[in-house]
């Protein structure tokens, strides 16, 4: 039996070449394929998941990408940190009598001339960034990535070898498409303008030495960032400071720029991409397929775990006995940290996010945060896949771009630190917040935080209006009192007993804390009339007791109720789950009574 006349792997645009000239020769007309999948999609498809070449795919970031072969298929995990709007590119045109395309590439693996009959299509384009925050166990590890990688490089050598004795037919879809390349430059849809072509030819490499190794890309170490093209899909598919594992294409070449000839009227506009994201600091992703992550998705080697209410109880049980020891053997905290640590928006009615839970855990200092502040984050961090931690001072507020703005010059957006992925952790230090005055950036920042606090959005900045962008943050607070800036949902004083442990030493158990959070988060939630019934009389009874409450503190109860049915691994609210909830914001009660704070509570 002959085998496939091109790698996926390898060489994913044998697939685009191979399905492109069998539409072709089928009949069908080139000009009505913008748009529309001939049917390369589909053969990456059946590879990846019916015949399970996923995990054969190499993940493109900084540890592994000098190995990874230029035009191979890779997989980047990232965030939409900007939408740079579609750019049109020559979707096919004809050489000679033959009809060729430049979908998902670059560059033309033939020449083009100005006077040749071509179609103009559009893309769409991302630029994608590592999801901030990220934490180093989501990822594979560097050496079982590079050694595919390797694997990869190897197979792809030996077959050309191979090759390079025998003749080559126009359908031996094995040939290295970059051979005798035209780049292909584009102008953006916004800024108008034709696509424009210039060429540049292909450097040998010597044999033994990777392509990437020998030019070196000046790209930022600590985050590769990737230009996402897009094809045939719906712009709602995509949506901005989302998570994607995108699957396509990569092309990265130092070399290739754009350059200027009078005489041809297709070089008189360049690519604002190739400007602002030139090849050398940011490769590109020609995407075939795209789905959108969730935090369960970067668990790497997931526990294979049935939501078992005996099994959840006793995960729970270890999990607090964790989180009591980091936080000084104060239970409380330990109990109100777990519900923080499920919460996440769930819905949202008119301006109120439902389901979050902001924790502020007062009575710290400069002191205490240094050493039950770090083992907390420590703590967080190895359960939680992103996590931040902003220390607040006078100084910080007057001068940190808090919010993303639009530059129209480089005509992109510019990220800030607010502009974070859903499931986000934040831990924000405010011990180290000294008197002082704000200055109208300061000003600015406070009400930014607040409003996240508060509405669980972040107010971007387009200069000649602003725009509220949805988001689902985890915030905590470390403060010495409770904190004027910031209105946690929950203010809890902090009163540890011992100082904390953050060692877990078990690495089995870090997996299924993973798993636990990501799995319980999303669990559905209900409560039975005859709960309810109790629910509304505890309400009418904590209502005549305490007139100072209202309907925040009611939703907040609700809230931690929702959260306490759902870290014992169960969708319904019992009687017990209530009662703890009771019980808990008790203590929580007299502990505010007794710092002073007052009871906020029922």
């Amino acid at each position: 039996m002959v085998g496939l006349p091109y790698d996926c792997l390898a060489n994913p645009l044998g697939a685009v070449r191979l399905t492109f000239e069998k539409a072709v020769a089928s009949g069908s007309d080139p000009a009505t394929f913008d748009g529309k999948d001939w049917g390369a999609t589909d053969l990456v498809r059946d590879f990846l998941f019916d015949k399970g070449g996923l995990s054969q795919v190499p993940i493109l970031d900084t540890a592994n990408m000098l190995w990874i072969q230029h035009n191979s298929l890779v997989r980047f995990r990232g965030m939409v940190q900007d939408m740079l709007g579609n750019e049109f590119y020559v979707g096919v045109f004809k050489d000679g009598s033959m009809w060729r395309t430049n979908k998902f590439k670059d560059v033309a693996a033939n020449p083009m001339c100005s006077s040749s009959e071509m179609r103009i299509w559009e893309r769409r384009l991302l630029y994608c960034v590592p999801v901030p925050g990220k934490n180093s166990w989501i990822e594979p590890s560097s050496e079982s990535m590079r050694n595919s990688c390797s694997n990869l490089t190897s197979q792809h050598g030996e077959k050309r070898q191979r090759e390079d004795n025998t003749p080559i037919d126009h359908m031996d879809l094995n040939a290295p498409d970059h051979e005798s390349q035209v780049s292909l430059c584009t102008k953006k849809m916004r800024g108008g303008g034709l696509p424009s072509q210039s060429s540049q030819p292909q450097e040998s490499v010597s044999e033994g030495t990777h392509p990437n190794l020998s030019m070196v890309p000046d790209f930022d170490k600590n985050s590769l960032p990737c230009l996402v093209k897009i094809y045939d899909s719906p712009e709602s598919d995509l949506k901005l400071n989302e998570v994607f594992e995108f699957v396509g294409v990569f092309t990265l070449d130092p070399e290739l720029t754009v350059h200027e000839d009078d005489s041809n009227e297709f070089l008189n506009d360049l690519d604002d991409a190739s400007v602002h994201f030139p090849p050398k600091k940011v490769p590109r992703l020609h995407c075939f397929i795209h789905r959108k992550l969730a935090v369960s998705d970067f668990l790497q080697n997931p526990p294979l775990i049935e939501l078992k209410p005996n099994l959840v109880r006793g995960m729970r049980e270890a999990l607090l006995g964790h989180l009591t020891a980091v936080l000084g053997n104060d239970e409380v905290a330990a109990h109100c940290m777990l519900l923080h640590l499920l919460s996440r928006v769930h819905t949202r009615v008119d301006t109120v996010a439902v389901g979050k839970l902001s924790l502020n855990l007062t009575g710290l200092s400069k002191e205490s945060v240094s050493v039950f502040g770090n083992q907390l984050n420590l703590a967080i961090q190895s359960v939680i896949p992103f996590t931040q931690c902003i220390h607040l001072t006078v100084d910080y507020l007057n001068s940190a771009s808090l919010a993303p703005r639009k530059d129209y010059e480089a005509n992109r957006l510019v990220t800030g630190v607010l502009q974070l992925a859903d499931g986000t952790h934040l831990t924000i230090d405010e011990t180290r917040l000294n008197a002082g005055m704000l200055n109208s950036v300061g000003v600015e920042n406070a009400r930014l935080l607040k409003s996240l606090m508060e509405s669980q959005k972040v107010e971007y900045d387009f200069k000649y209006y602003k725009m509220d962008m949805a988001t689902d943050v985890q915030l905590l607070i470390l403060s010495e009192g409770k904190s004027n800036i910031l209105p946690a949902d929950v203010v809890l004083p902090f009163q540890p007993s011992t100082v904390g442990s953050s060692n877990v030493g078990v690495a089995e158990a870090l997996q299924a804390w993973r798993w636990y959070f990501a799995t319980l988060r999303s669990l559905s939630h209900s409560i039975e009339a005859d709960m309810q019934k109790v629910i509304e009389d505890d309400l009418v009874a904590a209502r005549q007791a305490d007139r100072s409450l209202g309907s925040h503190d009611f939703s907040r109860l609700l809230t931690m109720a929702r959260l306490m049915t759902a870290s014992f691994g169960e969708t319904s609210l019992s009687l017990e789950h209530w009662q703890m909830v009771k019980e808990l914001e008790r203590l929580r009660r007299e502990r505010l009574k007794g710092d002073g704070t007052g009871s906020s509570g029922i």
